[in-house]
C-alpha cells in the first residue's frame, strides 16, 4: 500500500484550544498595520509641516535659486566685496583706459548712506510718485529725463506739472540727491581702483517704487533676468541704493546674482548700496514683491563721457 498522508491534528470540539489561537492569529496580523498606520501619520504630519514652511518662506520673499546670502538685512557691513571673471561684454564697446572694466565684481556696503539720508531720499522718491504711479507693480521717477509713470504711460513730469514742481520738491531735496550720488561714485571708483573723475553718471538713473499689484505692461514685469551693458549699452559700473527694509517694509524683493547652481542674493536694508560691473558677469534680477512695498534707487556709471548726464537742477 501506498503510504497514507497525515492530516493536521484537530483539537476536539469543545476543548478551546481553536478558539485560544484565533485571538493570536488576529493580533499578529493587526500589528504590522497598527505600525503601518502610524508611520503613515507621521509621514503625512511631517510632509504638512514641510510644506507649510514651504508656503511660509514663499510668503516672506523666499527663492528656491538662491542659495547663499551675501547681505543679510540684519548686517551692518562696513564693505564686503567680492571680485569675478569679467564677461566679454566690454569688448564691443570703446574702452577707456583706467576706466573701463579690467577688475569685475560686486560690493555691498552699509555705512556710505546713513538710514536717515536714505529716509531723506525717499521721502524725495514718495513726493514725486504721488503726482502719478503705474497701474501695474512697478513705478518709475526719473528726476533727471523727468520721465513718470502715470497709468500705463510715461510723462514728462516737469514740462506736464509745470510749475507745480516747485511746491512737490525743494532745492535742498536735490542737493541732497547730488551728495548721496557722489557719495556713491567715490564707493564704486575705490573699490574698482579707478578714478572718480573718470566715472561719468549716465542714464536711465531713476528711482523705482514696486509692491505687489499684477503688471499691466511690459515695464511692470521688473522680475526678469538681464544683462544691465546688454540692456543699456552705456552702463559700465551699476548701482543701487536701497530706501526700505526688506521684511520690515515688504516681503519678496531681493536682489538675486543669477548663477549657475548658486544663485546669490542681497537683502535689501535702507542706506544699503550694491554696486558691481555691468556685465554679464552680473546677471541679475529682483524677485517679485509679494507685500508692502520696496523703494530703490539705480545710479548707473559710464566711462564715456559722451554718454553721461547731468545732475538734476531745482529750476
Amino acid at each position: 500500500m501506498a503510504p497514507q498522508r497525515r492530516g493536521a491534528l484537530r483539537a476536539p470540539e469543545g476543548s478551546g484550544a481553536s478558539e485560544h489561537r484565533r485571538p493570536c492569529s488576529t493580533k499578529n496580523v493587526r500589528a504590522p498595520w497598527e505600525v503601518r498606520r502610524k508611520w503613515l501619520r507621521t509621514t503625512v504630519l511631517g510632509a504638512c509641516a514641510v510644506l507649510t514652511g514651504l508656503l511660509l518662506w514663499s510668503s516672506l520673499g523666499g527663492d528656491d535659486g538662491v542659495t547663499e546670502v551675501l547681505a543679510h538685512r540684519g548686517e551692518i557691513l562696513p564693505g564686503r566685496f567680492i571680485e569675478v571673471p569679467c564677461s566679454e561684454d566690454y569688448d564691443s564697446h570703446r574702452r577707456f583706459e583706467g576706466c573701463s572694466p579690467r577688475k569685475c565684481g560686486r560690493g555691498i556696503t552699509d555705512t556710505v548712506i546713513t538710514r536717515d539720508e536714505a529716509r531723506r531720499i525717499r521721502s524725495i522718491a514718495e513726493k514725486g510718485l504721488s503726482l502719478g504711479g503705474s497701474d501695474g507693480g512697478a513705478s518709475i521717477l526719473d528726476l533727471h529725463s523727468g520721465a513718470l509713470s502715470v497709468g500705463k504711460h510715461f510723462v514728462n513730469l516737469y514740462r506736464y506739472f509745470g510749475d507745480k514742481i516747485q511746491t512737490v520738491f525743494s532745492e535742498e531735496d536735490f542737493q541732497l540727491y547730488r551728495d548721496v550720488r557722489q557719495k556713491v561714485q567715490l564707493t564704486i571708483a575705490q573699490a574698482f581702483g579707478i578714478s572718480a573723475s573718470s566715472l561719468h553718471l549716465t542714464k536711465p538713473t531713476f528711482f523705482s517704487r514696486i509692491n505687489s499689484t499684477q503688471a499691466r505692461t511690459a515695464h511692470d514685469e521688473y522680475w526678469h533676468a538681464h544683462v544691465d551693458k546688454v540692456t543699456y549699452g552705456s552702463f559700465d559700473y551699476t548701482s543701487l541704493l536701497y530706501l526700505s527694509d526688506y521684511l520690515d517694509d515688504f516681503g519678496g524683493g531681493r536682489f538675486v546674482f543669477v548663477e549657475e547652481g548658486a544663485n546669490k542674493t542681497v537683502e535689501p536694508r535702507a542706506g544699503r548700496v550694491s554696486f558691481f560691473t555691468s556685465g554679464s558677469e552680473n546677471l541679475h534680477r529682483v524677485e517679485k514683491v509679494h507685500w508692502g512695498t520696496r523703494y530703490a534707487v539705480t545710479i548707473a556709471f559710464t566711462c564715456n563721457p559722451d554718454h553721461g548726464i547731468a545732475d538734476p537742477e531745482f529750476t
